[in-house]
């Protein structure tokens, strides 16, 4: 409902008695759900602002019309309103305000905490090691991680180190001479980490300094007539070349900077951040938003707050495309500087190299916004026209599909993905293993488990289960979709449900309630996005029916051992990552893994010498 004028009046009179003090501001719905948080350092002139005939943005003015209340936190600094605004995004997610996806979901590269280091890709940061990023995507990392191994000669095998030196030959990266080969037991520690301080310099975008070590020693050993080595150096040396020429080159090699773009219109905004080290992208992030997302330069420091607690690395100097308020920029430059434990200037660039710069990067950022509004166009046809074919109340831009597979009677499994307007959102994927279906292979029951256990979710505080889907789809027919209409129903829920029913060659052929069929045979679009769908759904069940399938295998072979449960065989399976290794694992060896004892450890060898 919108807000009336009475109720604009009572939220300026409100506004207009708070202190002109720095702080938060949290507007509230009629349901009384945080919409938009907000920061400004004179809490009064700001909020007011929202509530006087002034003229605001098309966004602006949307999220105004749904406020019926506000509360706000006075703070003592503007740093400090800073981080409370961006701790309260996290916490209530607002509506109206924008964030980066899920942190959890952006890969990094790690650096183990070990005598023989490695370089691996993970999306969890925990407490050992080292980290690096976060990335734009795992092919950004897996092509680092490979390029850096290979120039360095730094091992990519699964063997574990000291542990494995000199138990078998070298691998033929060694023959090939891109693997240093630890295995061999000729690579000292300290050698092998003045390796990986060379990658964790280029990791950092240092790889002019680098270079120059390196330059540096190549002539040393040169005079020391230590040819080999020297060639060594200078192989590297134009390795690291040929990485520098794969990045696109945009500033003066000593140029390190993180720039900063927005692109803003009615429909969409884009952000586009690009990395630069060494006078080139070393990598760069897009985030786009939909029309319902404020994006402007009066709450854009939240989000890079948000930006920086995620990075492992904070450079000197940050540029903006936009005008950014004097005090905030100051504000967001001591609140970084803080993070990074030097100084980190923020800036808008506005004349020469640096201003060309930023304008690249706001090009970029045009064209991604230009991008997500021609596919916005595009999904919303076809969802049109789904919502219009299944006479559905609203747009469903939340679809979940699920799907039962099964091996026999056991490891029956149900896969849950989910669509974001047409696009797949795999953060969001789940899986179930079906606890209640114990004699033969009901995949009615296993459905409703399945769903009433995401269901269960839905008063999550926060995660993707809490949110209500627009529309399900099972893999299945009517009687799937009687099961699930039917617990529906118990639970008070109001939620589209439609089964995909296959043809004879197991491809779709329609759409089908409880009672009757839909055929979107002649619905091009739309049957290319249900067909998407229903392959999807079924791919990622069968993938996860199969994990579990081998991971009982794996147990069981071990669980034949006398004394040797699922327990202590997940331990054994931990520690030496599969089998082979623990049939190869001499008898001390399995002894000293926590939890195995001498008598275990006996036992294991003697089932396995039994076997050979």
């Amino acid at each position: 409902m919108p807000i009336k004028e009475n109720e604009i009046k009572a939220l300026l009179e409100k506004a207009n008695s708070l202190p002109l003090r720095p702080g938060v501001y949290i507007m509230k719905n009629a349901a009384g759900t945080v919409i938009y948080v907000g920061k400004s350092r004179k809490l009064k002139n700001r909020v007011s602002q929202y509530f006087q005939n002034s003229e605001k943005n098309v966004k602006t003015a949307g999220m105004v019309r749904a406020v019926k209340d506000f509360d706000y936190y006075v703070c003592d600094t503007e740093i400090e309103a800073l981080s409370l605004e961006n701790t309260l995004i996290k916490q209530y997610s607002p509506k109206y305000n924008i964030r980066l996806k899920d942190a959890k979901s952006y890969p990094y590269i790690k650096l183990t905490d070990e005598l023989y280091p490695r370089l691996v890709m993970t999306r969890k940061r925990g407490e050992g090691g080292r980290y690096f990023g976060p990335y734009s995507g795992t092919s950004t990392v897996f092509s680092v991680i490979n390029t850096l191994s290979a120039v360095l000669g730094l091992p990519t095998c699964k063997r574990k180190f000291p542990r494995d030196i000199g138990k078998e030959r070298p691998c033929l990266y060694y023959q090939m001479k891109k693997c240093c080969g630890v295995c061999t037991g000729n690579v000292e520690p300290d050698e092998y980490l003045e390796k990986i301080k060379y990658a964790t310099d280029v990791l950092r975008g240092h790889t002019k300094e680098v270079k120059n070590k390196l330059t540096e020693q190549m002539y040393e050993y040169a005079e020391n007539e230590r040819f080999e080595a020297a060639a060594r150096c200078r192989d590297t040396i134009a390795a690291l070349d040929r990485l520098g020429q794969k990045q696109k080159v945009v500033a003066p090699s000593d140029t390190e900077h993180d720039v900063i773009a927005l692109y803003n219109d009615d429909v969409c905004s884009c952000i586009s951040v690009f990395f630069i080290r060494d006078g080139a992208v070393s990598d760069k992030q897009e985030f786009v938003y939909g029309a319902e997302r404020i994006v402007d330069e009066q709450n854009i420091s939240a989000f890079i707050c948000e930006l920086y607690q995620i990075r492992e690395y904070i450079p000197k100097s940050i540029l903006l495309s936009f005008e950014l308020d004097d005090e905030d920029r100051e504000t967001l430059s001591t609140y970084l500087s803080e993070r990074a434990g030097r100084k980190v200037t923020v800036r808008t660039a506005e004349r020469g190299d640096n201003k060309a710069l930023c304008d690249m990067v706001r090009d970029n950022a045009e064209e991604k916004a230009k991008a997500y509004k021609n596919a916005a166009e595009k999904d919303e046809k076809v969802l049109t026209r789904l919502a219009e074919l299944l006479s559905l109340e609203t747009y469903p831009e939340r679809i979940e599909a699920y799907d039962i597979s099964n091996l026999g009677k056991e490891h029956i499994t149900a896969g849950m993905i989910v669509t974001d307007g047409t696009s797949f959102k795999k953060s969001d994927y789940r899986s179930f293993k079906i606890t209640s279906v114990k004699d033969g292979t009901d995949d009615y029951a296993s459905m409703r488990e399945a769903i009433s256990r995401r269901l269960d979710h839905l008063d999550d505080e926060s995660g993707s289960f809490s949110e209500l889907p627009d529309l399900i789809l099972l893999d299945g027919g009517k009687g799937h979709v009687s099961t699930v209409r039917e617990l529906l129903e118990e639970r008070g829920l109001d939620i589209a449900v439609f089964g995909m029913v296959k043809d004879d060659f197991h491809k779709t052929r329609a759409l089908c309630t409880d009672t009757e069929e839909i055929s979107i045979a002649k619905e091009n679009a739309l049957f290319v996005f249900i067909y998407k769908i229903q392959e999807e759904v079924h791919r990622f069940t069968v993938s996860k029916m199969d994990s579990a399938k081998r991971k009982t295998l794996t147990k069981s072979s071990l669980t034949k051992i006398s004394g040797i449960g699922d327990v202590k065989a997940k331990l054994l399976l931990k520690h030496f990552g599969g089998i082979g290794a623990i049939k190869t694992a001499s008898e001390s060896e399995i002894a000293a893994v926590k939890g195995i004892s001498a008598k275990d450890a006996a036992k294991i060898k003697e089932y396995f010498n039994d076997k050979d």
